[in-house]
């Protein structure tokens, strides 16, 4: 850790000073030889664990033959091939096309430039709560202020922020189902009194907000959101890049929401861990930028077009996304009871594998409780269970484990999670008594 910080910037932060050696499936061992489980996943990139042979075996291939010629120099059928996957099984009406390159952000910024393109219209909505990248285009649909934002403002213009379907926390102090999604149909109002709707490309939005806390909107919100962008002519582009590739109990998430896409972004989990993300969408307008329009130096990288492939394949061949329904059980019957028992735990959600506890100082006043979030991981991390947390308050304890976790390995987790929210609540409670 004296190394790191005497060569390696402050803002690469990391959430635990745990060092990591070398991992296999969802668990991982550090320099000191501490073994540990993975409710990580590197962000989301992990849904088919660490080192999946098959994944790794095409790794392996693919550095025997080339690592690296640039598809704007020298094409290479992986690309293709991939490409034509991901338009098979892309949610989304009529044929399709895709472009590949390397980060999540890369996908939203190349999305943003297609909407634009195509509709020659300039602003762009996004929602509150969202995270789409850190590039500039990106953090300008960002929500969170600190610490993505703060101090590197000004951003690109053209960017309107709407509420977003966020029931335990409504913008507007509604109820659902008798709000009739009031936060979808509102966007009509966004039209008169903020940006016009002719001057609008393209409304992006996370099916299941990410960084945001995990939020899944009620049923009927995307129906709504999708005739009003259809009725205007404005784009959908769906932000899959956390949600994508299984983890919500279905390939994408839009296929379980109600949501029709024109353009869907993908990175993460796409790989399986190596950089690369892919843009997808109906092909008219995918085909709206002229030759030479879109591209980069390492976008679709040979080697991780390969790693992609055999993902695919192995989410299909193990049937992952049954298995991410199955875990989002498992941890739904116990975080319920944890629910029923504590004071600390405001709300639990999630859909498949994408689950999430909402911690409160109190479930009447629904005061985020972010120190009780961050002390929370600090146990998990010490007892053996590596969490990150989320929400705009870092109030949010979320789940990304490996969907090939075994049940033995899930229940451990969360017996350890289990014990440090009771370590909290118990120490609030000793401290209550005293005063």
């Amino acid at each position: 850790m004296q190394r790191r910080n005497a060569a390696v910037a402050q803002g690469a932060f990391h959430v635990s000073p745990v060092f990591i050696e070398r991992a296999e499936g969802a668990v991982i061992e550090d320099v000191d030889g501490n073994r540990m489980i993975d409710f990580a996943g590197g962000i989301g990139c992990l849904n088919t664990g660490h080192r999946p042979p098959t994944v790794m075996k095409a790794i392996h291939d693919q550095m025997d033959r080339f690592l690296h010629t640039s598809f704007n120099v020298l094409p290479y059928e992986s690309y293709v091939a991939l490409s034509e996957r991901l338009n098979a099984i892309v949610p989304g009406k009529g044929p399709k096309k895709t472009i590949l390159v390397s980060t999540g952000a890369e996908a939203v910024e190349n999305a943003v430039k297609i909407a634009r393109a195509y509709t020659k219209r300039p602003a762009i909505i996004a929602f509150e709560d969202a995270f789409h990248g850190r590039t500039y285009m990106a953090l300008s649909l960002t929500s969170k202020t600190h610490p993505y934002k703060a101090g590197f403002e000004p951003f690109p213009g053209d960017v309107y922020r709407v509420p977003y379907a966020y029931c335990y926390r409504c913008s507007y102090s509604k109820e659902y189902p008798s709000c009739d999604v009031f936060c979808a149909r509102h966007l009509e109002d966004t039209f008169k009194r903020v940006v016009a709707a002719e001057s609008v490309a393209a409304v992006i939005v996370e099916p299941i907000l990410g960084e945001g806390g995990f939020v899944t909107p009620p049923a009927g919100f995307y129906p709504a959101l999708t005739e009003i962008c259809r009725k205007y002519g404005i784009l959908v582009i769906a932000d899959e890049i956390q949600t994508g590739f299984a983890r919500t109990g279905s390939m994408f998430a839009c296929e379980r929401l109600g949501l029709e896409p024109d353009l869907v972004t993908m990175a993460k989990s796409l790989t399986g861990g190596l950089p690369l993300a892919a843009v997808t969408g109906r092909a008219d307008i995918m085909d709206a930028p002229g030759v030479g329009g879109l591209g980069g130096t390492f976008a679709g990288n040979p080697v991780a077009c390969q790693a992609a492939l055999a993902v695919l394949d192995l989410i299909e061949k193990d049937n992952l996304c049954a298995r991410a329904d199955h875990l989002g059980t498992m941890f739904q019957k116990r975080a319920k009871a944890w629910q029923s028992r504590w004071e600390l735990i405001g709300d639990v959600r999630g859909l498949g594998a994408m689950q999430a506890l909402e911690l409160v100082k109190s479930k009447q006043m629904r005061e985020p409780a972010s120190d009780e979030a961050r002390k929370i991981s600090q146990y998990c991390y010490e007892h053996g269970l590596i969490t990150i947390t989320a929400g705009s308050y870092s109030n949010i304890i979320r789940l990304l484990m490996p969907i090939v976790i075994t049940d033995d390995q899930m229940n451990e987790a969360m017996d350890v999670m289990e014990a440090a929210i009771a370590s909290i609540c118990e120490a609030k409670a000793t401290v209550a008594t005293l005063v």
